[in-house]
């Protein structure tokens, strides 16, 4: 997969779930259900209700991968 295939964007964090899932409210409206990604993990980078967040979102319309905290 190329970077050109990849499709970011922007949200707002409404609410945090167990196992490390969040619901991201996306500039358009839509909710989507996001993870926490590898690297976010590893280096332990706290995510609360009202972060802004860059999510990676699925190919195939599932979840979305939460890549940045901005």
């Amino acid at each position: 997969m190329e970077d050109s295939d990849i499709d970011i964007i922007e949200g707002r964090v409404i609410e945090a779930l167990p196992s490390t899932l969040f619901r991201v409210e996306t500039a358009g409206g839509k909710v989507i259900l996001s993870y926490l990604g590898g690297r976010m993990r590893i280096h332990k980078i706290k995510i609360l209700v009202g972060d802004k967040v860059s999510v990676q979102i699925d190919p195939y319309g599932g979840k979305g991968r939460i890549i940045k905290r901005l």
